[in-house]
């Protein structure tokens, strides 16, 4: 837009305004349309936009409990050391998804295996409060 500057207005958009009602005419002048804004999805294709992420990895931990040590604490554990733990036996465990507290479960053996049975799913409200601990 040139000549912007020279036109002596009060503000930019005085400039502007002053500017665009004495341009040139550079041709007809079009109704702007605009695609309608509501939902005209069926619940069907929702399910299978979401289908389009089912595949990405995230890294799912179980988190027993936390505790803070100082780097001497750190350097003096040994194997059988004991490491004591801001939770109590019994207490329910946290599963966090990419860092974000998900659910809290109890821990089961399948097969040989260490597991987890979800006994509450942490809802989105809930999730922002249990952040600060």
């Amino acid at each position: 837009m040139d000549g912007l500057s020279n036109l002596g207005g009060n503000t930019p958009a005085d400039d502007l305004t002053r500017w665009l009602k004495n341009a040139p005419a550079t041709g007809t002048v079009q109704k702007a349309t605009f695609e309608n804004l509501e939902s005209t999805e069926s619940a069907e294709s929702g399910v299978r936009d979401v289908g389009m992420i089912m595949d990405l990895p995230v890294k799912v931990m179980v988190e027993l409990g936390r505790t803070k040590m100082s780097i001497g604490e750190l350097l003096a554990l040994h194997k059988g050391s004991v490491i004591e733990l801001n939770v109590h036996a019994g207490d329910p465990l946290d599963l966090v998804v990419n860092g974000c507290l998900i659910a809290q479960g109890e821990v089961v053996i399948v097969n040989d295996r260490y597991g987890i049975r979800l006994t509450d799913i942490i809802s989105p409200s809930e999730r922002l409060r249990k952040t600060s601990r």
